[in-house]
């Protein structure tokens, strides 16, 4: 015996658009796309992509940066740069840099912004108070901490209170020390703006996740350790990413403040770059300085989105799946 169960309906049946059409509609599509990123690719070649192919072409010519290049000598600026005391240096110091700010500046933002949470009364003022220094121009920052850093400064002063009877260092003169004073001005000017991202990445933790952990009886140090810092985790992957190469390329505050000195205590490859290229002259060794800091960064930052950070980056290669 067969059973009938009705015919099927023939309006089930996908209606697959014209191949013309379809390739009109794909056309215009891309058209636009192109259209629209074709001024930003072409303000993006004229202001990085060719100063970069500039500086690599420079590095190969012994170039005074006046007149014609007529001394082409091939790596020889890279293999001098690579053997010199000072460039070495310059880079232990870049690394000592980033260290501290993966060690001390990050954290030390992770837990101010988890305290602020989202309940502290006041959050907002906190956050603008830390923020302040960030909008500061380097130059400012820098001139203000000079005068703190003075012999008779006010962090001098504070020293005195703290140890009646002892020297305080000499903030800025000290070769043992300048370079951690002038991190902690670094720490001053950039805590702010991880402290921020941290601070608006907890705003977007949904509540309940947090209220179900506290009736399962999670205490507050179980909860930040399970939920609130997993779901932190690309915010932390960025600042870290961001943090490492600010710290690679670091200049402003090191020029303005100390110069690079006193006897190379503070160089870093950034301002050996601009003695190198700018007050000695030597436009060719200065722009394979430059490249030499600009590969360092490169392979970081390839490196690191490649191992660290795939998973935060597969969404914006493949788009949103179905």
């Amino acid at each position: 015996m067969q059973l009938i169960t009705g015919s099927r309906s023939t309006t089930d049946t996908p209606v697959l658009p014209q191949p013309a059409k379809f390739r009109r509609r794909r056309t215009k599509y891309i058209s636009t796309i192109v259209l629209f990123l074709l001024p930003c690719a072409v303000l993006y070649s004229i202001i990085v992509l060719f100063p970069i192919v500039q500086a690599a072409y420079y590095s190969l010519w012994s170039w005074s940066g006046l007149g014609p290049l007529t001394n082409f000598v091939g790596l020889r600026n890279f293999v001098t740069a690579l053997k010199s005391a000072t460039f070495l240096l310059a880079l232990e110091h870049n690394l000592i840099i980033l260290v501290l700010s993966l060690a001390l500046q990050l954290p030390l933002s992770l837990v101010l912004a988890l305290i602020i949470g989202k309940t502290l009364p006041g959050r907002t003022v906190f956050r603008m108070i830390f923020f302040m220094p960030y909008i500061l121009s380097d130059v400012v920052a820098g001139v203000i901490w000079l005068f703190i850093y003075q012999p008779n400064g006010l962090l001098t002063v504070v020293w005195q209170h703290l140890f009646p009877g002892s020297q305080s260092p000499l903030w800025i003169a000290d070769t043992h020390v300048v370079l951690y004073a002038i991190f902690m001005t670094m720490t001053w000017k950039y805590l702010g703006l991880s402290l921020v991202l941290y601070a608006a990445a907890i705003q977007n933790i949904p509540d309940e996740l947090v209220e179900a952990a506290r009736i399962d009886g999670a205490t507050m140090l179980q909860t930040v350790r399970h939920i609130t810092i997993p779901l932190l985790g690309s915010t932390i992957r960025l600042t870290i990413l961001l943090s490492a190469l600010g710290s690679l390329q670091y200049f402003d505050l090191i020029w303005i403040m100390t110069n690079g000195g006193p006897v190379h205590a503070t160089e870093t490859m950034a301002t050996y770059l601009m003695k190198s290229g700018f007050e000695s002259f030597a436009m060719g060794y200065g722009s394979a300085v430059g490249v030499l800091m600009f590969m360092i960064c490169l392979v970081f930052a390839l490196t690191y989105q490649r191992f660290v950070m795939s998973k935060d980056l597969a969404g914006s290669v493949t788009g949103p799946t179905a």
